[in-house]
């Protein structure tokens, strides 16, 4: 009998000692309560109770978790109905309002975020919903995070997915996109023509510009050409007549020289006066302008007499003038 006893309370005292015991994970934690009322919160790892009168009656993980919110219908201020879902990311900070000051935590998050998207989602028109989702979830965490601290919770990120507005609604958007498009096709299409013209009557101002531009440097620089034509000409024949001078000059004097030196001299020029006063008349035949000119044969030889009496008195006055200038000649 006294075994029985003795192997009875060996029972007790190992499941005692087992239940003593308690292992919380890592990312976890526990609350308990002796005899009713909280006692302490247990850490992750080894941690040792007091059996039949420590009882663990919630533990959690206080690592970050996802909150699915179902799709629900909202009224924009502008009166359209639209259908809005979202996710929120949240984890428990202190264990103990979570489990104190809330009775089923999640299913309060969840009517909590309903509440608020249904509220942030009457103060926009339907425009903006689309537009403003950034601002939307940045206001919706700011609330969430503020009305859960009192149950421990950090709200860390809210997230709308879908905003689906009505089938009617879909289709009157469809026809003003349509429209809108439609008409900035038509902005386009018009802005592209007026660039076309602008361009078209650009280019052609452009053109007769450069074109009189053009036409100007040519009548300068036939200008220009025409007045070097005319000086370059000028200056040839001014060089001409002064060659033209110079062998008349040195011509006359080779002949002043020959007619002191040799006696016979005055009858060579003779000759060569007639032949030019003969090839006067050839020249003067010759010209655009010419005339008629009769000359009697039987004059000729009065011709040459004159001309004879000239040079005489060319010679007397070359005589005199180059007795001047040469002594030695006239002494021969």
């Amino acid at each position: 009998m006294e075994q029985f006893f003795l192997l009875v309370f060996l029972a007790l005292g190992g499941s005692a000692v087992a239940g003593s015991v308690r292992i919380i994970n890592q990312g976890n934690e526990a609350l308990v309560e002796r005899v009713g009322s909280y006692n302490k919160k247990l850490e992750p790892g080894l941690n040792f109770v007091l059996p039949f009168l420590d009882k663990i009656v919630y533990q959690q993980t206080i690592r970050e978790k996802v909150l699915d919110i179902p799709p629900q219908k909202c009224i924009t201020r502008d009166n359209v109905s639209i259908e809005v879902d979202a996710v929120v990311y949240w984890r428990i900070v202190d264990m103990e309002k979570a489990w104190y000051k809330v009775e089923n935590l999640q299913l309060a998050m969840t009517n909590l975020v309903l509440t608020q998207i249904r509220s942030e989602m009457g103060q926009l028109e339907l425009d903006e919903t689309f537009t403003a989702r950034t601002q939307i979830n940045e206001l919706l965490l700011r609330d969430l995070d503020i009305a859960t601290d009192p149950w421990g919770v950090k709200v860390t990120r809210v997230e709308l997915r879908d905003l689906i507005p009505s089938k009617a609604v879909q289709e009157s958007m469809e026809m003003q996109m349509s429209a809108e498009r439609r008409r900035r096709a038509a902005i386009l299409n018009s802005e592209g023509e007026r660039e076309a013209a602008v361009n078209s009557a650009r280019g052609k101002a452009e053109a007769q510009i450069l074109d009189a531009e053009a036409r100007q440097k040519s009548v300068i620089l036939n200008a220009e050409a025409e007045q070097k034509a005319i000086v370059l000409k000028a200056q040839a024949e001014r060089q001409q007549q002064v060659l033209k001078a110079q062998a008349i000059a040195e011509s006359a004097e080779i002949i002043a020289q020959k007619i002191n030196t040799n006696p016979n001299a005055s009858k060579a020029l003779e000759v060569l006066f007639a032949l030019g006063y003969l090839d006067m008349g050839a020249t003067i035949g010759k010209s655009d302008s010419s005339k008629v000119m009769f000359m009697d044969p039987r004059t000729i030889p009065a011709t040459f007499e004159g001309i004879r009496s000239i040079v005489s008195d060319t010679k007397v006055d070359s005589s005199s003038w180059l007795g001047r200038e040469m002594p030695e000649v006239n002494g021969q």
